[in-house]
């Protein structure tokens, strides 16, 4: 049970321990780590590509979320998944569609602000189109207002832009895009947008309710969100025991 686990889902080590517990109360992580030893298959797999340099986040309180957008396919075609995710309780949302533009990037924004029940007080994104103007027509005449900044500010949002050439700064958005990747479009095949859209969001639903992560102290990013509700009651517009 504890390899086909480990070869199915391709989680760390502590992960796995946390994910395995449930069925496996007494399981220690010294023991685990044997049991992976035996078989081979201690080390995760690399991912393609190189790895950036590891930096540490500087502190924020709930509520700073960063968005991208990637692309996936199925036997119909191409999508294209807006993934926002919480830099501190690591709560994700996703949204699979058809075109990537101006007015999906506001819906999805809209969609994100009516899910999390606490304040959320910045969001960063890249310097695509959907988010912003190109940086040569800001504050020029041929700059536009955008409804994704109307938004923001309506709710006392800021909008952050990452530097023009500077991707890594939105990194850890782009992890949880190959996260998502990962156990979903490079590891199976989907006749339809439909299957798709169902296990996507059948793995969100277990990452965010039942996946226990290290930087969580072992937590699940729900029940991290429901520890701060207890402490930290003014950052919520929603009562979480209702």
């Amino acid at each position: 049970m504890i390899v086909a686990f480990r070869r199915h889902t391709l989680l760390p080590l502590d992960d796995c321990l946390y994910a395995l517990q449930a069925s496996i109360p007494h399981l220690t992580r010294s023991a685990l780590h044997r049991c992976l030893q035996r078989h081979g298959i201690s080390r995760s797999p690399d991912i393609e590509g190189d790895k950036p340099k590891r930096q540490r986040f500087k502190r924020y309180p709930i509520g700073f979320f960063h968005i991208d957008i990637a692309e996936v396919q199925t036997a119909e075609g191409k999508l294209h998944l807006f993934v926002a995710i919480d830099r501190t309780s690591k709560f994700a949302v996703t949204q699979l569609v058809g075109k990537a533009d101006l007015k999906t990037a506001w819906e999805f924004l809209e969609h994100l602000l009516s899910i999390i029940p606490y304040r959320i007080h910045t969001i960063l994104t890249d310097n695509g189109i959907q988010f912003a103007d190109q940086p040569r027509n800001r504050n020029t005449a041929w700059s536009r207002p955008m409804r994704f900044d109307m938004i923001c500010e309506a709710h006392g949002i800021e909008h952050r832009l990452t530097k023009p050439n500077h991707r890594w700064t939105n990194g850890q958005v782009e992890r949880m895009n190959r996260t998502i990747k990962e156990a979903t479009v490079k590891r199976f095949h989907y006749d339809s947008h439909e299957q798709l859209r169902t296990h996507l969001n059948d793995f969100m639903a277990a990452y965010n309710f039942g996946r226990r992560l290290k930087t969580l102290s072992g937590l699940t990013p729900y029940e991290y969100v429901c520890k701060i509700w207890t402490s930290e009651l003014e950052k919520f517009i929603i009562n979480l025991t209702h």
